[in-house]
């Protein structure tokens, strides 16, 4: 029953992302007014999904490779209903909308439960480390989904071609605001996530855990987050500039992510 609802949330996502084509095509659809619902409806079978899975399973495995893909399109998606409530803008959804089906898609077509190689998987600590480090990685691509709006907002305002997608956008104070405080929220939980991560790794792996590739790009992906950070604090870093390091954050968290498939402590691996 889990994966049938998380199928079934897959089909709602798919709106989603159509929407999301739709707007980048700029054209203009019945889907637009039905694409938030859909998402939102979406997001309950998901959620249904996950608690099923935990209950039917009596433990957290949250370390298996599509459960892990399921909660992080979640923790997208629930960050993004956080951001329409404060903002009543749905345009993030044109990023996060394509992103959140084809994980979870990933997810609901997985038939073989897949383990990563930590023999701890089942430990309170690894699983405030999995929600801690995804709420981290959930903020930070909402900050890169409000740069990309940015950039098209600002691009498309200089070439003075006010259509399509650009009549949906909110204004560019507020997308930059968008980013910056989905920064603000994220790093304390990616800091967090981190740290107890290592707590329970030095407790078992020692220090050969901290040469781990995985364990590397992520506090290479941490130290960019920091460098944001401290430039919009000090330097009074906006717009275009901010966009872009946020750009190179998030594609320091994707190389982070992608490192579990070559980790040897993160890796996934067949039971």
């Amino acid at each position: 029953m889990p994966l049938l609802w998380l199928r079934v949330a897959v089909v709602f996502y798919a709106m989603g992302m159509v929407y999301a084509l739709l707007l980048l095509s700029r054209r203009s659809n019945l889907l637009a007014r039905l694409a938030l619902p859909a998402v939102a409806l979406g997001m309950v079978f998901h959620f249904v999904s996950l608690t099923e899975t935990a209950l039917l399973e009596r433990q957290l495995t949250l370390a298996s490779l599509h459960n892990s893909e399921s909660l992080l399109a979640f923790v997208i998606i629930l960050f993004f209903m956080i951001v329409y409530a404060r903002y009543r803008t749905s345009t993030p959804g044109i990023v996060v909308f394509p992103l959140v089906f084809l994980l979870t898609f990933a997810a609901a077509m997985s038939q073989q439960e897949i383990l990563l190689s930590t023999p701890f998987v089942r430990s309170g600590w690894i699983f405030l480390h999995i929600a801690l480090i995804f709420i981290g990685y959930a903020a930070l691509f909402l900050s890169f989904a409000a740069s990309l709006l940015y950039l098209i907002q600002e691009r498309t305002l200089k070439a003075k071609q006010p259509s399509g997608i650009l009549g949906r956008l909110p204004a560019l104070q507020t997308i930059d605001e968008i980013g910056y405080r989905s920064l603000l929220l994220g790093f304390p939980f990616m800091t967090l996530g981190l740290m107890a991560g290592s707590v329970v790794a030095q407790s078992k792996y020692g220090a050969m855990y901290f040469h781990d590739p995985k364990i590397v790009l992520s506090l290479l992906m941490w130290a960019v987050y920091v460098v944001l950070l401290y430039t919009r604090w000090s330097s009074g870093w906006r717009g275009r500039r901010a966009a872009y390091l946020a750009t190179c954050a998030f594609a320091a968290a994707v190389i982070a992510w992608a490192a579990n498939y070559f980790s040897a402590v993160h890796g996934f691996v067949s039971p």
